[in-house]
């Protein structure tokens, strides 16, 4: 007997609380914890489970609950566990540790303290107002603010937090140190909706006597370049302001507070323009050494401009902020005309650069940026419309200077220097790497580097288009949250990162976005007249019911029913007996077309299609929630849909209207044939792949869908094919021909025509990496069972091919690791899976004789942990319950 299995299991690990470790400013009144249970055995399981919830970490020591003491519940759950004690304050600290008792009722060690600190609850406790420059009104970017206060602190404090939003972007300085390491905060958001705040704890930042809080602003999404509406800029207001105070607890119980008000002082300074479509322009030598700090002279600084309070809500911030992820160094650098630099960073990357220079005072250095290269070595900028991607540097000229932009962001590989003094070497420059930071949770690895390098690309795709929302692009003028982007990738996203939080708060702007008649929009935050349209509007419904799946999270269900009810009833009522009219976007730049709309899938097919899927969604969320009327009415339109699916776009023979890749893989994946009629869509299906010398044919809308429903309707030999094509159009296209991200076209760029049409062609943009999905679930074989949903029950389901001879998957779920590697070697199949405590799996293994099976060495029916083994379509499956196996299987 192991020292574990005598003692029972160890202390929980990875506590979390709102998916976030030790979240500082909550404003969930009723927050829901999670933990790891820690038992390394085979079949571990939780029985039960205790948390404690104090006033301090002292309190918890003693094993006590000052706050709320769940005592022991007889469950297995340890995720999404609410907090159930006493209603919570602003600004309260809850110390917070878990045990758990295992399936023999042996309890293990507590847990290490973790903790969450509440937000400021009610609106009437921000004692400031909004302040910011007194400028003329412009159309153009302007200097951005820099506002400052002094004020003193008499005897000691315990406690100090900043309380900080703005409309536009800010950062935060305390006696001249930066607050926080955030970028791009408080975030974007409908600012006339919410405007998230963060709060910061600044305690060891201040001491007694003079202190001085700072801000440098920034227009970013309020007031910068967005879109193409209202001329391009301004869509929310003309000039960005900050709200903030400061909470300052003394050791006798009194807080001070230091807020936002006329007292500040306000004046322009360095940064003379900062866009997050154009760039920034940085005059060094307008610089004001200790400006944020103790002993500055600001006579000459302005009184700051009031502004006019906001209707928006107040709201916590959600999700994880941006912040620097990484550093890249340039692999090269060129000079293909005289005077301009070029560093090829080796990846195309999201961020900015990180300028290292020496020269004259009042020297100009422009930094443009770009994905591309032309023939001739120059920059390609041609697909940059609206953004003119450029930072500039003027010189101070006093040694060595080091610049980095604040308030910008581009999406490059390439960046051209012109005005250096001196000739530039590969140390001048660093690619300074940003997005938000969500954490990693899969990795994917297999014996093909092709596919390995795909794999690459969509995790790169991913870190540069999840930058506070999920947008379409990070180089061009756009940037967009669009929703048909994000609700085909969003299960690829779930299993690179952890993106609960970022989705938890993209979708509120998603309901914010929501038109009076239900109608959900092209993209969130809403910027644009778009709505309704199939396949992008459906995201209010897949992106919820997605995160609940791979989360087990029932609350973003119930946050988001009323909306998402409102978009089916949308969709009913502007049917024409209830099929979708001929409107949208279609199969999105299906490969081949002269105009990106213009797929020959119909528009009212696809409309029709996610009508019957969004609402058989809807039936089963709302049997989830307990609303048994609602989901047997869903259910019960759903069907009515897909009838008249069936009687407008399929034909007796089992024909589906326009003959196309995207119409069979709609009709297969979301069940809309009879059972007779399936096959023969396979059928017509693989015919036409065929037909094409297995090249792909769909646009965004297809191919989401296209390699999963092959291997669900039993042709993972066909997908393979695809997805080991090597020429155009296909995944490895681009990888053949040095993609580091994925591209926005099949073409973007090919050998005989080279670059496709320049005002839409980014060369990173995630959704064709919705492939993703598939190399997880199919080719490493890790999937869910949407009974048991956050990876409770996994599904273990390898499926070999494509001439590959290993492949590997893991995943960080909200029970802990989950793995699965398969080799072939000497004739066997070789599988090793992980399975977290308190989880369990279905093994389903490639052959039809379980005799053929052994696990850790021994026959299937006498391993350890192994029951219920049987053979099912063909194929040895058993169950087992959480620790490590060892499958072989002789071929």
């Amino acid at each position: 007997m192991s020292t574990q299995e005598a003692a029972g299991p160890l202390a929980p690990q990875r506590l979390r609380c709102e998916y976030l470790s030790n979240p500082l400013g909550l404003d969930e009144r009723w927050p829901r914890l999670s933990w790891w249970v820690n038992d390394a055995r085979r079949g571990a399981v939780q029985s039960a489970y205790r948390v404690l919830v104090a006033s301090s970490a002292a309190v918890l020591d003693d094993d006590d609950a000052d706050v709320w003491d769940s005592g022991k519940v007889t469950s297995d759950r340890c995720i999404h566990v609410a907090y159930e004690g006493p209603a919570l304050e602003s600004r309260q600290r809850c110390f917070w540790k878990v045990c758990t008792w295992d399936g023999e009722d042996r309890r293990s060690p507590w847990s290490d303290v973790q903790w969450w600190e509440m937000g400021l609850l009610d609106e009437k406790e921000w004692a400031g107002s909004w302040i910011g420059l007194a400028r003329a009104e412009s159309d153009d970017s302007q200097p951005c603010p820099f506002l400052r206060r002094s004020f003193r602190i008499e005897g000691p404090i315990v406690r100090a937090r900043a309380y900080v939003t703005a409309r536009g972007l800010y950062e935060l300085y305390v006696n001249g140190q930066r607050v926080g390491s955030d970028s791009f905060t408080p975030g974007w958001t409908d600012y006339d909706r919410r405007i998230p705040y963060q709060a910061y704890d600044v305690t060891d930042l201040l001491r007694e006597g003079e202190n001085v809080v700072g801000a440098i602003l920034g227009d970013g999404w309020y007031c910068g370049y967005l879109a193409w509406g209202k001329g391009g800029r301004q869509v929310w207001g003309t000039q960005p302001s900050l709200l903030m105070q400061l909470a300052l607890d003394t050791r006798d119980g009194a807080t001070q507070i230091v807020a936002t008000d006329e007292e500040w002082r306000a004046s322009s300074g360095p940064v003379l323009k900062s866009d997050i479509y154009n760039g920034e322009t940085y005059d060094a030598r307008l610089e004001m050494p200790g400006w944020a700090g103790p002993g500055f002279d600001d006579s000459g600084w302005d009184t700051p401009r009031v502004f006019e309070p906001t209707g928006a809500a107040l709201v916590a911030k959600r999700s994880e902020a941006v912040q620097v992820i990484d550093e890249i160094k340039p692999v090269k650098m060129t000079e293909p005309v005289a005077g301009a630099s070029i560093f090829n960073m080796g990846q195309n990357m999201v961020g900015r650069v990180r300028l290292k220079v020496e020269g004259p005072a009042g020297t100009r250095i422009t930094m443009r940026h770009a994905e591309m290269l032309n023939p001739d070595g120059t920059l390609y900028t041609a697909n940059l419309p609206r953004a003119k991607a450029t930072d500039e540097y003027v010189l101070k000229g006093d040694g060595p200077e080091v610049y980095e932009p604040r308030f910008t962001f581009h999406g490059f590989q390439y960046v051209e220097l012109t005005g250096c003094p001196r000739t530039p070497d590969l140390g001048t420059v660093t690619g300074v790497v940003l997005h938000s930071n969500t954490p990693p949770t899969g990795e994917f690895e297999c014996s093909d580097p092709l596919v390995n390098q795909l794999q690459h690309n969509i995790v790169w795709g991913q870190k540069g288009n999840f930058l506070e929302v999920p947008t379409d692009c990070p180089q061009r003028g756009e940037r967009l949250g669009w929703m048909g982007d994000a609700q085909a990738f969003v299960r690829t996203a779930c299993f690179n990162m952890n993106v609960a939080a970022f989705f938890t708060k993209w979708l509120d702007d998603v309901e914010d976005g929501q038109a009076e008649d239900g109608a959900f929009p092209d993209v969130a935050p809403n910027v644009l007249p778009g709505k309704g349209v199939a396949g992008w509007a459906d995201a209010g419904v897949i992106c919820p019911w997605t995160i609940y799946l791979c989360y087990g999270d029932t609350r973003i269900l119930g946050r988001h029913y009323d909306s998402m009810a409102r978009w089916i009833e949308y969709m009913r009522a502007t049917s024409n007996s209830l099929t979708r009219p001929d409107f949208g976007y279609g199969d999105w730049l299906a490969p081949g077309l002269v105009s990106a709309g213009d797929a020959p899938t119909p528009k009212d097919l696809i409309g029709t299609a996610y009508f019957a899927y969004c609402a058989g969604l809807m039936s089963s969320i709302a049997r989830i929630l307990g609303k048994t009327e609602d989901a047997e009415g869903f259910a019960s339109l759903s069907e009515d849909v897909k009838g008249a699916f069936n009687r407008e776009f399929v034909t007796p023979a089992g024909r589906v209207v326009g003959h196309t890749q995207t119409g069979y893989v709609l009709a297969l994946a979301f069940d809309l044939l009879p059972d007779e009629k399936r096959p023969v869509a396979v059928r017509h299906l693989v015919s036409d792949i065929e037909r094409r010398e297995w090249h792909i044919a769909t646009g965004f809308i297809g191919g989401i869908l296209l390699a999963p429903t092959l291997s669900r309707f039993g042709r993972t030999d066909v997908a393979y094919k695809l997805l080991t094509q090597e020429t155009y159009p296909s995944w490895l296209y681009p990888v053949k021909h040095g993609a580091t991200t994925i591209w926005e076209r099949w073409d973007g760029w090919t050998e005989e025509r080279g670059f496709q049409d320049p005002g839409m062609n980014s060369f990173n943009h995630y959704a064709y990496g919705a492939v993703g999905q598939w190399l997880y679930a199919t080719v490493a074989g890790i999937d869910l069972d949407p009974d048991e949903p956050g990876y409770k029950h996994i599904v273990i389901r390898p499926e070999p091919g494509g001439g590959l001879t290993h492949a590997r998957g893991e995943l960080l779920t909200m029970y802990g690791r989950v793995a699965s590697a398969w080799k072939l070697e000497e004739g066997q199949f070789v599988l090793d899976v992980a399975v977290p405590a308190n989880a369990r799996a279905t093994v389903i293994l490639p052959t039809s004789d379980s005799g053929n099976v052994t696990e850790s060495g021994r026959p299937l029916e006498e391993a350890e942990g192994v029951s219920g083994a049987r053979v099912e379509d063909g194929s040895v499956c058993c169950h087992i319950g959480s620790g490590e196996y060892a499958f072989v299987v002789r071929q």
